[in-house]
């Protein structure tokens, strides 16, 4: 008899790995916005003689923006929910909901930007506005990514229903707008709620 068959493959949980994985992922993104949260603290001082984050950054338009991604978390809340009730169309509707919210919030960061850079303070300007971009940057890229997933998740519920698979992915999915939601919360306390006022 061959040794595999007196010793079988273990079954292992597929699911499990995957989340566990997922987390492992997440957590080095803590890392990683840990080290640029370190490098915006170390360097919001440095304007060179240019404007400070007090003179530039508009409390008003990140309240606007810590309102359209709360209510994205809340759509995608709701959105999750529907796996229970086995409801595809209205995950659909919800996560249709989530997606027109932070596609919003990029546009409003990229219009930060765009007023930023037609006054003349580019993420070249000081090591203040290069760390503030580079922070701002790498959270609205990581929406962009949310945004990207949603599409593909979503249209695999709309077409496989809710496999084990879709609905690992849509738990991910979940789990992963959540977190961006948390890094914005942390971003909008330290670099206009202390910083900017």
């Amino acid at each position: 008899m061959k040794e595999s068959e007196h010793f079988p493959d273990p079954h292992h949980d597929v699911s499990a790995n995957t989340v566990f994985g997922f987390w492992v992922y997440l957590m080095t993104d803590c890392i990683l916005f840990a080290t640029l949260f370190a490098a915006y603290a170390v360097l919001k001082d440095g304007t060179f003689g240019g404007p400070s984050a007090k003179e530039i950054l508009i409390l008003r338009d990140a309240l606007w923006m810590t309102l359209v991604l709360a209510a994205s978390a809340f759509t995608c809340g709701i959105a999750s929910l529907q796996i229970a009730q086995n409801n595809v169309k209205k995950l659909a509707f919800w996560y249709g909901a989530t997606f027109l919210l932070g596609f919003i919030f990029i546009g409003m960061v990229g219009d930060d930007f765009d007023r930023l850079i037609e006054l003349g303070n580019g993420w070249q300007a000081n090591a203040f506005l290069t760390s503030y971009f580079t922070l701002m940057g790498t959270h609205a890229l990581h929406i962009a990514f949310g945004l990207l997933f949603m599409i593909v998740f979503v249209a695999q519920a709309i077409r496989w229903g809710f496999t084990p698979m879709v609905v690992r992915r849509l738990h991910c999915l979940k789990i992963f707008w959540f977190f961006s939601y948390l890094i914005w919360i942390f971003m909008f306390t330290i670099v206009y709620l202390i910083g900017a006022t």
